[in-house]
């Protein structure tokens, strides 16, 4: 197969889990070569996502590597295998790659958690209350590819407006209900938004109020994406160097309880609503 110049996030996840496999069973990467009749090389090409790999190469890898999670191998065959061109390819070039990543990453998910204090995540936001974040964190963006950010970001809503939409929960700190982004009209019709979307089935909205006791989670801003098996769970963090994209089991499970634990201090979703209710009747 040709080598890929710059692979997806999820063509890298793939090789990280063969690389990960590998280790594990203590095993070389020249004598995973020797046994594909290849050279280290490639293997190396394989682990980095830069060269793509058969379903055939895969399950001879994951039987050398004595790896016996059948969910976990079959999922890692329909990554090889996947030919998926999304629609978020049509921004390659307009966008920047980290957008890309999210948005493919969604679309496979499997549900989604997000823990947010300063702004409405990303799925629930509007179009007015998107445009009015880009155009204040990025002041000097050209007109177009602020069209560009506000309408990828509009298009990532699918996986919750879908027929067969991705199941979601979001903790929400009172503070981002509270700071008006766009306006006072925009940033009332963003919390109209965030009502309906929470009486829907699939979505489920917890508040943080300011009167809780006692509570130091600020730092537990996140996006979780859950993947067909837990160990391809992936958690999204946005950092000042860029955005990061977390899988190592070990903070994969810290993630988890960390949602947790900040789900768990939260108020339940009728008496967020209430919040949010109340909220916009103040607007």
């Amino acid at each position: 197969m040709a080598r890929r110049k710059q692979p997806t996030a999820r063509q890298e996840r793939l090789g990280a889990e063969l690389r990960k496999l590998r280790e594990a069973a203590g095993i070389k990467g020249r004598d995973a070569a020797a046994l594909l009749g290849t050279d280290s090389a490639q293997i190396s090409q394989i682990e980095f996502g830069t060269a793509g790999v058969s379903e055939e190469r895969v399950r001879r890898l994951a039987a050398h590597y004595s790896c016996t999670d059948s969910e976990l191998i079959d999922e890692l065959v329909a990554m090889a295998t996947d030919r998926t061109h999304g629609w978020w390819e049509e921004y390659r070039g307009l966008l920047p790659t980290p957008f890309l990543d999210l948005a493919e990453l969604e679309h496979y998910a499997t549900y989604r958690w997000d823990v947010d204090f300063l702004h409405i995540p990303g799925l629930l936001q509007t179009e007015d209350y998107a445009r009015a974040l880009f155009s204040f964190t990025t002041p000097d963006l050209p007109e177009s590819e602020l069209d560009a950010c506000v309408n990828h970001r509009m298009r990532r809503r699918l996986i919750i407006e879908d027929p067969r939409p991705t199941p979601y929960e979001t903790v929400i700190h009172e503070a981002a209900l509270r700071i008006r982004v766009g306006g006072r009209t925009a940033f009332r019709n963003q919390l109209t938004r965030v009502l309906e979307l929470s009486d829907t089935d699939h979505i489920t909205v917890r508040v943080i109020p300011f009167s809780l006791d006692d509570f130091a989670g600020a730092g537990s801003t996140m996006v979780y994406a859950g993947g067909a098996v837990p160990l391809l769970d992936t958690v999204v963090r946005d950092a000042p160097h860029g955005t990061t994209f977390i899988d190592s089991t070990a903070q994969l499970d810290h993630f988890r309880r960390l949602f947790r634990k900040v789900k768990a201090v939260s108020l339940d979703p009728d008496r967020s609503r209430d919040v949010v209710h109340q909220l916009t009747k103040e607007l």
